[in-house]
């Protein structure tokens, strides 16, 4: 069972927790109806990357195999059939497909599912190694999670918050590409590493990061609750906790920088908790 659910990638559903922001920011949390579709659309969002990382693991079985910690991937190393890694994938985005059109109800919910699976496809079968659009790429998959989110609660993204979100999705994904052509070496089955420089990743790196915190104090000064301009300061701590792991020994992944750092973990929670009561506090109490 391990070895489906290491296919799945399930730790990477971490990324869907994004499709919960709208209703959380937007005070209604508590709306049953608006978290149930939130719900669904958690898992209906599960189903269909699950389906990509299948793909892209089949499209590089052969590369995979040649890679020192990727031919330990089910599929690389024949744990499991290329057949039913296929049936599969088929089987998770027609799931995916069935929530948002019989359950979710909701045409534009399923024009962001399909946009994501063919923008991921379109990597996965060659835009993976087209300099700058692979990066741009990975950011879509973030930003489309959360437009997603407001999507099927029908509620709207503020503009900063958007720009927020964009900013820390490509200070994220040129921090992986970063690393990555740090450990660039002979041999190494990403392509597209050796049309970057690391100076260009790094660079670039820090300007989106600097956007993002500048992004996120102007969105917190627009909102009614002027509380929120106090999680600034831990937002900074979060993204110098996680700049000081991608200047280790990391691979920039963003899911394994996270889940490897307990102070990045405790931070996260804090924040959570201080948003919580910023935003509920008086529904509560």
């Amino acid at each position: 069972m391990k070895k489906w659910f290491k296919l799945l990638r399930c730790k990477h559903y971490l990324k869907n927790v994004l499709i919960f922001l709208p209703i959380i920011f937007s005070g209604e949390i508590f709306n049953k109806i608006k978290l149930f579709y939130s719900l669904l659309g958690f898992i209906s969002f599960c189903f269909i990357a699950s389906s990509i990382y299948i793909i892209n693991d089949i499209c590089d079985i052969e590369k995979d195999k040649l890679h020192p910690v990727k031919c330990k991937r089910p599929l690389a190393s024949g744990k499991i059939k290329k057949e039913s890694a296929i049936v599969l994938s088929i089987v998770l985005v027609l799931i995916s497909i069935f929530i948002n059109i019989f359950i979710i109800k909701n045409i534009y919910a399923l024009i962001f599912i399909i946009a994501y699976f063919v923008l991921n496809l379109a990597y996965s079968f060659g835009l993976k190694n087209t300099v700058i659009l692979d990066i741009a790429i990975l950011v879509s998959g973030f930003v489309i999670r959360v437009l997603y989110g407001g999507c099927i609660t029908n509620i709207e993204i503020s503009g900063w918050l958007f720009l927020t979100i964009m900013s820390l999705s490509f200070y994220m994904g040129l921090g992986k590409r970063r690393n990555e052509q740090k450990k660039h070496t002979t041999g190494e089955t990403r392509k597209v590493l050796q049309y970057y420089n690391y100076d260009f990743l790094d660079k670039n790196m820090y300007m989106c990061m600097t956007l993002a915190i500048a992004f996120y104090s102007l969105w917190a000064m627009s909102l009614t609750n002027k509380y929120m301009l106090y999680t600034v300061p831990l937002v900074l701590l979060l993204c110098m906790r996680y700049s000081l792991d991608v200047e280790g020994n990391s691979d920039g992944d963003p899911i394994e920088v996270v889940l490897h750092d307990k102070m990045i973990i405790l931070f996260g929670i804090i924040y959570s908790i201080i948003i919580f009561f910023i935003l509920y506090g008086k529904t509560i109490f």
